[in-house]
């Protein structure tokens, strides 16, 4: 396993989000997090990225290590030069800088030096970031937003992506142009880990999901074979 959660207790406060969260992601391989909203996917995101603050009065217990280094109490920086790229939900791009520059700011080596994803790459892959590269950040559609934020993920050459709620909020006919590119992706060699509700797009990029329900992990089977009433019962499907 590259990823692996044991036993992963989350804290807001007083509030306990995430009760006994255990997964594993092989390397090379797309694993989806699926579950309702506000059953703990983007907190187990953030958990995994150190970015539960103690000084929020925020908390994590457990452990989670990422090619065999513990991560819990680590600092996010530190995690990130690991190699895990994460995509927050909500994109998160800056919305004064262009395209280009957006990408730029992001850009650096992978752990072992290399130089894959740069910016001839990442236009070749996103021909559609090329054509908007002089285009400021809010400027940009919510398709185009959303690709930006994974090719910014992709300009830090990491070995693993978090993908946290990429189709929220766009048509269906981007969600397919973003299947095709996690697929593109995982044929390029990167590891990913998805939060996702949408049970369509989890099936078409992801071999294996465990389901949350109420911070816990309630279910866990290869995508394809979720049956209708596992999805009726945790997923409201």
């Amino acid at each position: 396993m590259i990823l692996e959660l044991q036993g992963v207790q989350a804290y807001y406060d007083k509030s306990h989000i995430l009760n006994g969260v255990h997964l594993g992601v092989e390397e090379g391989t797309s694993v989806c997090l699926l579950g309702r909203n506000g059953v703990g996917k983007s907190t187990t995101m953030k958990t995994i990225m150190g970015m539960l603050n103690p000084k929020e009065h925020c908390r994590t217990e457990g452990s989670i290590t990422f090619s065999g280094k513990q991560l819990v109490g680590m600092q996010s920086y530190a995690i990130a030069r690991l190699g895990i790229a994460y995509v927050p939900q909500g994109r998160h791009i800056f919305p004064t800088l262009t395209t280009e520059e957006n990408l730029r700011v992001s850009a650096r080596r992978g752990v072992d030096g290399s130089d894959k994803w740069n910016l001839e790459s990442v236009y070749k892959f996103f021909p559609r970031l090329e054509e908007r590269k002089d285009s400021k950040g809010d400027k940009l559609s919510g398709g185009e937003k959303q690709m930006l934020a994974v090719a910014r993920g992709l300009m830090q050459n990491p070995k693993m992506m978090l993908l946290d709620e990429i189709t929220e909020g766009l048509a269906p006919i981007i969600v397919e142009q973003l299947a095709e590119m996690v697929q593109n992706l995982l044929s390029e060699g990167v590891t990913i880990l998805i939060a996702e509700q949408n049970v369509k797009f989890a099936t078409k990029v992801s071999s294996d999901c465990y389901i949350l329900e109420r911070g816990t992990v309630v279910h866990h089977q290869a995508t394809k074979e979720l049956s209708e009433e596992t999805r009726k019962r945790y997923l409201g499907l």
